[in-house]
């Protein structure tokens, strides 16, 4: 299987942990996508479930796809969310935020009971980095938060360059909830929890792409099957 394939066998995979009555988060990105489509599949078959989802992309195909849509206000607990990851450690800590959704992809998975990570086989990494780290700020004093965030980092480890990200039409990319994002090289990141504690502790820094602790269980699509790993 190719890249894609892979995707969407990890997607149908992590479908048969849909149950009925299950109030659900969705994720962002192109294999979360996949299985939004696959729900959506079972939904207008019968399937009874709720869903939040975690961006304004996720909550148009959900609507195309039929999914009963719900708010955190309404519904502030989740039994699982099912979405897709930049990098994957063998702890299970992750990198997420290279599709801009990473604060609410992560307000999301905190309400829920269970997270699920559907990837492909590339996501799958020894050490957590090589893939640049998102962090979300706010745009009042960003270069100062910028300096900062390089400071903090590097009572830790070695940082690399910082940018802010760029949008297709050559505009600061802005998130779903008005912030910017900045994209951390570091190489490799060798403690990510020290490097998420730190980084939670910088005015200006809505949240970081560092999801540790979150996963429950990833499926990996692989050329010639799924692989399940669950959190030890």
């Amino acid at each position: 299987m190719n890249a894609d394939a892979q995707k969407r066998a990890a997607a149908a995979r992590a479908v048969e942990f849909v149950l009925p009555g299950m109030r659900l988060g969705l994720g962002t990105g192109s294999t979360a996508k996949y299985f939004v489509e696959l729900v959506g599949e079972r939904v207008r078959a019968g399937l009874d479930i709720i869903a939040v989802p975690t961006s304004e992309a996720t909550q148009v195909q959900a609507k195309q796809c039929g999914i009963r849509l719900t708010t955190l206000e309404e519904t502030p607990e989740l039994d699982l969310t099912v979405d897709g990851a930049d990098e994957i450690g063998p702890d299970l800590s992750l990198i997420k935020g290279g599709g801009g959704a990473l604060l609410r992809e992560k307000i999301v998975a905190t309400a829920s009971t269970r997270m699920i990570v559907i990837a492909d086989q590339s996501k799958w990494v020894g050490t957590l980095g090589q893939f640049p780290l998102p962090i979300e700020i706010a745009p009042f004093g960003y270069a100062a938060t910028l300096r900062a965030v390089e400071k903090t980092i590097a009572t830790i480890q070695r940082c690399g360059p910082i940018t802010l990200r760029q949008g297709k039409n050559g505009h600061v990319f802005v998130t779903d909830g008005g912030h910017w994002i900045i994209d951390a090289s570091l190489g490799r990141i060798d403690d990510p929890r020290a490097i998420a504690h730190a980084l939670s502790g910088v005015p200006g820094v809505m949240e970081h792409g560092l999801f540790v602790g979150l996963a429950n269980m990833v499926i990996i699509g692989e050329p010639d099957g799924v692989k399940l790993v669950e959190q030890s």
